[in-house]
């Protein structure tokens, strides 16, 4: 959900502090392409070149992905204690790290016995992508989204793998996303 939509309550200055995770473009296109095809009922039936015209168009029910990205990147850039934003691959790469990171923003930093024991490294075990996705509350039942809504909790979780927009699109369709994402980003100091 884009900041901006969020109560002003939560979005003044002094209010709740939140965590948002954005992923490379490639790969937020492809687990997007995934779910969206869910929503319609579909398995992968949606046209991915379509989807990928109407993605660098802007074309998303919570704004253009660029715009989503760029307001909470520069929202942690005026309030780095309120708002922290993380790279899905930096934490796949250091999860640990990120974990610290978020338990600091969120003003629950483990102590140095907890430090000692390796909890963060158990945090990191106990909400691993495998471990999260295999739990059969995420495997099968259904969760209400709207009135009209109704979503298997399985469509929540597909791999979770960094890179893997390369086995569903081309290498000019990767190239297509990367010129839009340097466009939308240029003079950010924001680089997916």
């Amino acid at each position: 959900m884009p900041l901006s939509l969020f109560p002003m309550s939560i979005r003044a200055a002094n209010a709740a502090r939140a965590v948002y995770v954005c992923r490379e473009s490639k790969d937020a296109f492809v687990s997007w392409w995934h779910f969206a095809t869910k929503l319609v009922g579909g398995e992968n039936n949606t046209d991915l070149e379509s989807s990928l015209s109407m993605f660098v168009r802007g074309l998303s029910p919570y704004r253009p992905f660029w715009e989503h990205c760029l307001e909470y990147w520069r929202q942690s850039v005026t309030r780095p204690n309120k708002i922290l934003f993380l790279k899905y691959e930096n934490m796949i790469a250091e999860p640990v790290k990120h974990v610290k990171r978020m338990a600091m923003c969120l003003g629950v930093l483990f102590s140095a016995k907890e430090e000692e024991d390796r909890v963060p490294e158990k945090v990191v075990r106990l909400c691993s992508f495998d471990k999260l996705s295999g739990l059969p509350a995420n495997q099968s039942g259904q969760t209400i989204c709207t009135r009209n809504m109704v979503l298997e909790r399985s469509v929540f979780f597909r791999k979770g793998k960094v890179g893997d927009w390369a086995n569903r699109m081309t290498q000019d369709m990767g190239r297509k996303i990367d010129r839009v994402t340097e466009e939308k980003l240029n003079g950010s100091g924001l680089v997916l």
